[in-house]
């Protein structure tokens, strides 16, 4: 609006021909609609981008998710793997034979192994508890080794403190049941005498 002019006062005719804002405006306005448009359906090819963007990336985020296993509580019914017990690695250098890399546990199977023999043949009086004292004593021998060598090998079969107890106790049964056993046994125990007679009772 000019100077001297008021809303109320009708346009000039020049100006009335040219319609509000003449040819120039009329043309800018349009540049400026035509690229709004442009800039709207720019606006709207790049927003559909990323939601084709987004919508692939959370269907490769879904499959990853649906192709991962859920890793469950349980305990799996197969073990696949297990970690090696403490002091399992090799009683020998590897370039030593097997024999040699697995000895405390050949050893104890061996003292295991000629005992039971020796209960099974009875090549003589008191076999079966010489053979079963023997057995025992393979387990006590295990117990030691456990304790004493720092790598034993497939000997290791848990923690060292549960093979200790698990190879001295089951031993140490053993030797004091073949000491025990009738007849003429070679340990005698009141105790167990009269637990005997108690249950027998």
């Amino acid at each position: 609006m000019g100077a001297g002019t008021s809303p109320a006062d009708p346009a000039p005719a020049g100006r009335a021909a040219d319609g509000p804002g003449g040819p120039g405006e009329a043309g800018a306005a349009d540049g400026r609609s035509g690229s709004g448009e442009s800039g709207g359906s720019a606006g709207r090819g790049d927003a559909t981008t990323d939601a084709a963007t987004d919508a692939a990336t959370d269907g490769r985020t879904d499959s990853a998710t649906a192709a991962r296993p859920r890793r469950s509580r349980r305990f799996p019914r197969f073990t696949r793997d297990t970690a090696r017990p403490e002091g399992g690695g090799r009683a020998a250098s590897g370039d030593a034979p097997a024999p040699a890399r697995q000895w405390p546990l050949l050893t104890v199977l061996g003292a295991a192994g000629l005992g039971l023999l020796i209960v099974v043949l009875d090549p003589f009086e008191q076999a079966f508890r010489i053979g079963t004292i023997l057995m025992g004593g393979a387990l006590i021998t295990g117990a030691v080794l456990r304790w004493v060598v720092p790598s034993v090998g497939m000997l290791a079969v848990r923690s060292r403190f549960t093979d200790l107890v698990t190879y001295g106790l089951m031993g140490t049964l053993i030797v004091l049941l073949a000491l025990v056993a009738q007849p003429e046994p070679w340990l005698d125990v009141p105790i167990l005498e009269d637990a005997v007679r108690f249950t027998i009772r």
